[in-house]
């Protein structure tokens, strides 16, 4: 894994709307200094570090730099009934596509 993608995931999930402005620009610029694409596993690390809301815009710019990662997706667990918007958010975009037939049927 890369030193700029390990650096952002060690920092945690997205702050929340109620961060300082600094807080906000410092994860920016840390999702900023990672290219496209992420490798698989990369990917999978980055769709760790959401937060609780949309953090200014800034988890749709994590939406899309894990979305770059070439095929095949890593796995993604069906979200729980409590889980975060931006699980479902990743879970409606790119995890469903690993459903079988049966499970549609259930």
């Amino acid at each position: 894994m890369r030193p700029e993608v390990q650096t952002f995931v060690a920092h945690g999930p997205l702050p929340d709307w109620d961060a300082d402005e600094e807080e906000i620009d410092r994860r920016v610029r840390q999702l900023e200094a990672i290219s496209a694409p992420v490798t698989p596993d990369e990917a999978q690390a980055l769709a760790a570090c959401f937060g609780p809301d949309d953090c200014y815009g800034v988890a749709w710019s994590l939406v899309h730099l894990i979305e770059t990662s070439p095929g095949p997706v890593p796995p993604l667990t069906p979200p729980d009934t409590d889980a975060g918007e931006w699980h479902q958010t990743l879970w409606n975009r790119w995890g469903q596509h690993a459903l079988t037939d049966g499970d549609l049927t259930r």
